[in-house]
């Protein structure tokens, strides 16, 4: 049951990206450029969470584009959603216009710019290998070695689906990191907190005993006293003695 609710999800997830993928080419091909509108309901349609974790998908740019290309298009693409532009939508062109802000900014940084790139050309050489698999397969069971990524699009299409869901893992993995660190911290400040509060009540305590040690002394010297003036009274306290009695003596 529980392989079978597996690969239910995992349908459903390839669906999504086929859906997406589909709708965007169609769009591109419609329109190169993208009405303003288009272009927000592209950014936020649902799943654009992890759709967006790729700045080239987002600026909708090839990674091997020069850095003056790269800013041309942010530039076009910000000012396509920018809120200024979009007067009737302010609040979505707003989210829009931060994605791209943000892929813009993430491509900026190059150490961060090298680690997207390589995680684009880790899916590709994902796809290759599971196409060279496949022929592999097919070459031994004595069948024609033709698969659909033959097709460029096809191909191009795996590709962008593996990519897609290796950010979409990287993210899950920088979640889960963020939620124990964030953990870590709450129960170390807990601890720091507990130990704070020891000390307080410890110099509560000791301030308390010190304020009350005067009076403690007092009590004991007045007690030894009593005892002592009790001890001396029963010493100095006299018994009288019964008079003996004489035997009469008989003539």
């Amino acid at each position: 049951m529980a392989a079978a609710g597996g690969e239910s999800s995992q349908n459903a997830s390839d669906d999504l990206f086929q859906s997406f993928y589909t709708e965007v080419k169609q769009i591109e091909k419609r329109d190169s450029v993208l009405t303003s509108k288009q272009q927000i309901d592209r950014l936020l349609r649902p799943g654009s969470s992890y759709f967006n974790l790729n700045p080239f998908e987002v600026l909708q740019i090839d990674p091997d584009a020069t850095d003056n290309e790269l800013k041309k298009r942010f530039r076009a693409l910000s000012i396509l959603v920018h809120p200024d532009k979009n007067q009737d939508d302010p609040d979505r062109a707003q989210l829009a216009f931060e994605a791209v802000d943000k892929a813009y900014k993430l491509l900026l940084d190059q150490e961060q710019k090298k680690r997207i790139i390589d995680v684009i050309h880790a899916g590709k050489e994902y796809v290759e290998h599971m196409v060279k698999e496949k022929k592999k397969q097919l070459k031994k069971d004595g069948k024609p070695q033709d698969v659909e990524e033959d097709d460029p699009e096809v191909f191009r299409q795996a590709v962008y689906k593996q990519t897609m869901k290796l950010f979409a893992e990287l993210e899950i993995k920088r979640k889960e990191r963020e939620a124990k660190d964030m953990h870590e911290r709450k129960r170390a400040r807990e601890e720091e907190i507990e130990t704070a509060e020891k000390a307080k009540r410890d110099r509560e305590w000791q301030k308390n005993f010190e304020e009350t040690r005067d009076g403690r002394v007092d009590s004991w010297r007045s007690f030894q006293a009593k005892g002592k003036g009790k001890a001396k009274e029963k010493k100095n306290r006299t018994f009288l003695k019964p008079p003996k009695v004489k035997m009469e003596q008989r003539e």
